[in-house]
């Protein structure tokens, strides 16, 4: 009879919260990546929206990045969970060698890599987290496809709105943020955070039926 009421006790609690617990992390190592380019020219550019992401996170959680082999790297320690982020330092297009190296060193399964990236299709500051898919001509994205040799990896992209008719999408990109963007700027990045957050301690499909 015990066991019977505690049983209907756990299914009530998870169609409340709408958890799967099929879909939850197994694991308590996390590498969370964040795409961008190296060098001060880059800082606060669109392209780099996945290094601004890391940053927040580390200056929200008092942590300092240090150089490391094949990207800046920094552990945040939370709830039981290590979980390194890492800035590839190979330049964008060269991401999957970062990725790659830092996923086989910690042994850290696909289910729990998280890529941060930027895309074009997407109105400026609208999220989207998908588990896998193409990288849509994101060379960051497909070189990480062609190292790991899957599409099968998490994604958080951040959208930096659509380029203009006689606009250059190169130049559009590599620009930094005009005024309007950075006024609600921190606001997306804030999102980003909680978005990254569901992401590791409730997993990928709880996380994408909030926020997606």
């Amino acid at each position: 009879m015990l066991f019977f009421k505690l049983n209907n006790i756990m299914s009530f609690l998870n169609k409340i919260f709408n958890f799967k617990r099929n879909s939850l992390p197994n694991s308590k190592k996390f590498l969370i990546v964040g795409l961008g380019n190296i060098g001060f020219e880059y800082t606060m550019t669109r392209h780099n929206i996945g290094f601004e992401i890391l940053n927040y996170i580390s200056n929200k959680e008092n942590l300092s990045f240090e150089t490391s082999k094949l990207a800046e790297k920094t552990i945040l320690q939370k709830k039981g969970k290590k979980i390194i982020l890492i800035k590839p330092n190979t330049y964008m297009n060269l991401s999957g060698r970062s990725v790659k190296y830092w996923m086989n060193k910690e042994k850290i399964p696909f289910e729990n890599v998280l890529i941060i990236t930027d895309d074009l299709n997407l109105p400026f500051g609208n999220l989207r987290i998908r588990s896998k898919g193409s990288s849509g001509g994101h060379n960051g994205l497909k070189n990480i496809e062609e190292k790991l040799g899957t599409q099968n990896y998490s994604r958080l992209r951040f959208g930096i709105g659509n380029v203009k008719k006689n606009k250059n999408k190169v130049d559009f990109v590599l620009n930094k943020w005009d005024d309007i963007e950075k006024r609600t700027l921190d606001t997306h990045l804030n999102k980003s955070c909680e978005i990254i957050s569901s992401f590791i301690f409730y997993g990928i499909q709880n996380t994408m039926n909030k926020f997606n």
